[in-house]
């Protein structure tokens, strides 16, 4: 087992040696946030990574700028400081997208959104699909570079994630996406209404008095309104989506609402109220989240 305590590295270490220690630094690290054991390498690695731009072989030296280079940013990610933040990118179901301080950065766990959406898209001859609280539009971009028939939209409050979002869909040739700054289903145009194959949010469902107890590197870095809807239960967006999406969605038309498992129940509630039929919470491999669905 590796030690905590300091330990003395050569001036120009190996690819090994400098992500040793540097794992030992983040383990140590209270800003860092420590879900499961191995994150800490893998941070240290992407970050290497990023700096060389390529995977580093393990006995190879790292020195001058890359070794100055690597260094800032590691201090940087000891503050908590996010990777994303720090690379400026990240990979969603093998598309690299682009990510900034002031947006939300995509989880693992809404690939598996993005997979079931795609799965009640195939087939279909001109699906549409509309994602709201798209945030830099992780999901709406996979579903519109797997399905190139179909006509997509993400919706966002924020200018800053949507800029980001119009940038990837520019530099990934998809023509076939929009991205819409409004409120929820606003600014979509009138003449979508009842003809939307499917609808996809991953919305702030963190309740108001439950922020200040999320991970420090969460709650320091990323933009708050895309962690909380500011409302008791976290379930005012839950809500108003659940009500309002049934005017868009096409007869058998799907809702799909991603949430952490504590929530799942609640939603699903929600959404049976509202009128919806085969409501169910679906799972992927990230252990952390569910996708309630349910069915116009």
């Amino acid at each position: 087992m590796l030690s905590a305590g300091p330990v003395m590295i050569p001036a120009v270490p190996t690819a090994r040696e400098l992500l040793r220690q540097a794992e030992r630094e983040l383990k140590a690290s209270d800003a860092v946030d420590h879900p499961h054991g191995g994150k800490e390498l893998a941070d240290a690695e992407e970050i290497l990574a990023f700096v060389l731009r390529r995977q580093p072989r393990s006995e190879e030296e790292v020195g001058g700028p890359a070794l100055a280079r690597f260094r800032r940013l590691l201090r940087r990610r000891l503050t908590g400081e996010p990777v994303a933040y720090l690379t400026g990118r990240i990979e969603f179901l093998g598309l690299e997208l682009e990510v900034s301080r002031g947006a939300f950065i995509p989880r693992q766990s809404s690939e598996f959104m993005a997979e079931q959406t795609i799965k009640r898209l195939r087939g279909r001859r001109r699906p549409v699909h509309v994602d709201v609280a798209t945030g830099v539009g992780p999901v709406a971009l996979a579903v519109a570079a797997k399905l190139r028939s179909s006509r997509v939209y993400g919706v966002d409050v924020s200018a800053r994630p949507l800029g980001l979002a119009r940038r990837d869909a520019r530099r990934l040739r998809l023509s076939n996406v929009r991205f819409l700054r409004g409120d929820l289903f606003a600014p979509l145009p009138a003449a979508l209404a009842g003809r939307v194959d499917v609808v996809t949010i991953h919305p702030p469902y963190v309740p108001r008095r439950e922020v200040r107890s999320l991970p420090e590197e969460i709650l320091r870095f990323e933009p708050e309104e895309a962690l909380t809807d500011y409302s008791p239960r976290g379930d005012r967006i839950v809500r108003r989506v659940a009500q309002d999406a049934p005017a868009w969605l096409r007869p058998g038309g799907w809702l799909l609402i991603e949430v952490s498992p504590d929530r799942a129940r609640g939603v699903a509630t929600v959404l049976r109220r509202a009128g919806f039929r085969q409501v169910r919470s679906t799972k992927g491999w990230v252990a952390v989240s569910r996708v309630v669905v349910g069915r116009t």
